[in-house]
This record gives C-alpha cells, sequence and structure tokens, in this order.
C-alpha cells in the first residue's frame, strides 16, 4: 500500500464572506437549530454550484454538455504538472510561451495547475482583475491529452470579458475545469497527486470540491 508522505490542501475554506464570481449567488452559513433547543446542532448553506473551490462540467457552458454527476470519477484524480506563472499582472494572458518549459511533463491524462497565487489578493478587488489562460493555450493542452486544469484565480478565462475560449472548448471537448483554488505555491515536490471529488449533484453544472494534494512515500 502506498504511504502519503504529505498533503497540501489547495481549497478555501466556505464563509458567508466566500467570493464570488459576479452575478452568482451570495453564500450564507446559518444556524438551523441548536444542541440547547433541538438537542442537535445543524447549519443551514446557501451557495452556488461554483461558489468557493469548485469544478466545472461541460454543462457549465453547453445544454448538451455532460452535468457533473455524469463525469467518470478519474477526471477527479490524477498526477498534476503545477505551471508557476506568478509574475503574470493584472488581466494579463497566460500564454504558450509561459508554458514552454512545461511541454515534456504535459501529456495524455495529465491534470495541469496554474499557479499564479493571485488567490492571495482575495478580498480586494484586485482579486477580479486576474491572470488567465488564453485560448491557443487551452487549445495545446487539448491537444496534448489534459483532461482537467485547475488554477488559483476565480475564473479560467477573464473576469469580465464578452469571450470565453477556455470554457468553451472544455465544454466542447467534455474536460474539467477547476476555479479558486488556492496555495498551489505550498507544493513543493515533484509529481503532485491531485484528489478534487465533487458532490453528486444530478444535473448540475459543476460542484464544489475539496482540493488536494498528495505526495507519496518512495517506494
Amino acid at each position: 500500500m502506498r504511504k502519503i508522505k504529505k498533503i497540501v490542501d489547495l481549497s478555501w475554506e466556505f464563509t458567508a464572506e466566500t467570493p464570488i464570481y459576479p452575478g452568482d449567488p451570495e453564500p450564507s452559513v446559518t444556524v438551523a437549530t441548536t444542541l440547547e433547543n433541538e438537542g442537535y446542532n445543524l447549519s443551514t448553506l446557501v451557495m452556488g454550484t461554483q461558489t468557493g473551490t469548485h469544478v466545472d462540467a461541460p454543462y457549465h457552458f453547453s445544454n448538451s454538455g455532460e452535468t457533473i454527476d455524469n463525469m467518470e470519477l478519474d477526471f477527479f484524480l490524477g498526477e498534476a504538472v503545477v505551471v508557476r506563472v506568478t509574475d503574470k499582472k493584472a488581466d494579463e494572458a497566460i500564454t504558450l510561451e509561459d508554458i514552454e518549459p512545461y511541454k515534456e511533463e504535459i501529456c495524455e491524462g495529465k491534470i495541469v495547475l496554474f499557479n499564479t497565487n493571485w488567490y492571495k489578493t482575495r478580498g480586494t478587488d484586485e482579486f477580479f482583475h486576474h491572470p488567465y489562460v488564453n485560448g491557443d493555450v487551452a487549445k495545446y493542452l487539448v491537444d496534448n491529452g489534459v483532461r482537467f486544469i485547475g488554477i488559483d484565480t476565480i475564473n479560467a478565462d477573464q473576469t469580465g470579458g464578452t469571450e470565453f475560449p477556455v470554457h468553451d472548448l472544455f465544454s466542447e471537448k467534455r474536460l474539467m475545469i477547476g476555479e479558486n483554488w488556492a496555495f498551489f505555491d505550498q507544493i513543493d515536490f515533484e509529481r503532485p497527486y491531485v484528489i478534487a471529488l465533487p458532490m453528486k449533484l444530478i444535473g448540475c453544472d459543476g460542484s464544489p470540491v475539496r482540493a488536494i494534494a498528495v505526495q507519496w512515500e518512495e517506494e
């Protein structure tokens, strides 16, 4: 049996202050029952399917796309490549030149994580003016067998833009996008194994996840 050496949590906590994409449902956490009054504690959560650290199913951008409950679970776990693009500025695209040093690692079945460190701007207006993946990069990843990307910004495409090339392409090709992830800079080991299982939400466009990166003990 493989043993775990280290786990890095790649997820934000969920609170009423969790940042949301403009126009998404406002999140809330309220007390439904208490131990003193009903004999047990219970909370009520209100959130959208794209709230907090989440994954997008193809249905998010296509009425004919797969919903999250119909995606095979092996989409949500696998070995990852961390693309370090922490020098990117507000509203700047991640380009083919940026992924050039990682092309030998980007191959069939890999998960690609874009480490911008933009998650550190959470709570500021700058959070929504994040770096984003351009369409050429998305096409390169798809052409090379990548089935899942994750990014530590609220959107893989440009927030506030009128075009969504990454979402459109990944939806068309039946692939997955993880957004509003965090702490990629804490992955300080090679070949991280990412696990980000969604809730089994019938007919939905995505789901919150608890995303982690695992370092295995050497065999």
